[in-house]
């Protein structure tokens, strides 16, 4: 089993992506901090997936295509766009990750790579929050997109039937 961490958006969004990944044994909801100058706990999740299953690179490219990695707005201190390793390699490789997948966005990618220092959990009540709530309008407006994209574009790196049972797919 291996670990890293992925920031960029709303929490509940980003642990459902993950939990709907092929692979991913476990995620984690809550904030991440790394080094000054990030050392400011930014909505995260700590993932915890099967190398045997999923490559660390697609689930990158998974998260790099289910927030706005190219955007630099004013909420990035809240929503850091970051990938969380745990390892020289795991650095060496995030980085050649990020190299060959900005060609497939036409902005540069801001995401940036920082060692994971510590984590909080979010509180039980938000835990596992679009697996329990996907009625919610929250869920419905902007995670169900999400979801909806990895069917579309990541369709042999997630969990098709789970998905398939809670999104209305046209």
């Amino acid at each position: 089993m291996e670990q890293i961490g992925f920031g960029g958006s709303c929490h509940w969004c980003t642990e459902a992506v993950f939990q709907s990944a092929n692979g991913v044994l476990e995620v984690r909801q809550g904030w991440i901090s790394s080094y000054p100058p990030e050392a400011n706990y930014a909505e995260a999740v700590w993932v915890f997936f099967d190398p045997a299953i999923v490559k660390m690179e697609d689930l990158i490219q998974i998260h790099l295509h289910t927030h706005s990695c190219t955007a630099n707005h004013n909420m990035r201190a809240k929503y850091r766009s970051a990938i969380y390793i745990f390892n020289p390699l795991q650095k060496e490789n995030t980085h050649k990750s990020l190299r060959y997948l900005q060609k497939d966005f036409e902005l540069p990618i801001i995401t940036v790579v920082l060692p994971f220092v510590d984590f909080t959990s979010s509180l039980p009540a938000s835990l596992n929050y679009y697996y329990s709530n996907p009625q919610k309008p929250f869920c419905k407006m902007y995670i169900d997109p999400k979801l909806k994209l990895l069917l579309d574009r990541f369709p042999g790196k997630i969990r098709v039937e789970k998905l398939r049972s809670i999104l209305v797919v046209k």
